[in-house]
């Protein structure tokens, strides 16, 4: 899936435009989500330099991102299209402007894993048995 995170209030503690203080555990959670296989989209105000300190605290903790403010990874040819609508297109976004508020590391860990399955089990069931439902039997 793809995860778009935001970094003020979201990775850290909400001092821009200073780096706050890391919110607990949630390096180490997005590593364990780019772990298993989601693409994470830093998806954030800052720009420029500030862009660029927000990305190197992160790849100082062992944090990369599948893209950063884009919908086309890093390094892509593609990375930066004129006329690209900044909309991020992702499965998931991870904000501390969440209806409800932010909810701990360790509970989006357990809902970003519970929603993959959920998907993954969804897709078992897509096979011919859905194309049979939806268009009924083939008459012979």
């Amino acid at each position: 899936m793809k995860i778009a995170v935001d970094f003020d209030g979201t990775i850290v503690e909400h001092k821009y435009p200073s780096i706050g203080k890391e919110k607990p555990f949630a390096t180490e959670t997005l590593r364990r989500l780019a772990d298993d296989g989601h693409q994470l989209i830093l998806w954030t105000v800052r720009s420029g330099n500030l862009l660029d300190e927000a990305v190197k605290w992160c790849a100082d903790r062992g944090l990369h991102f599948w893209a950063v403010n884009s919908n086309m990874p890093v390094g892509s040819l593609f990375e930066k299209r004129s006329g690209e609508s900044p909309k991020i297109v992702a499965d998931i976004f991870i904000d501390d402007s969440n209806l409800g508020g932010l909810p701990d590391w360790g509970e989006i860990y357990e809902m970003v894993s519970g929603k993959a399955l959920e998907r993954k089990n969804r897709r078992k069931h897509r096979g011919p048995r859905w194309l049979r439902r939806l268009f009924g039997r083939k008459k012979a």
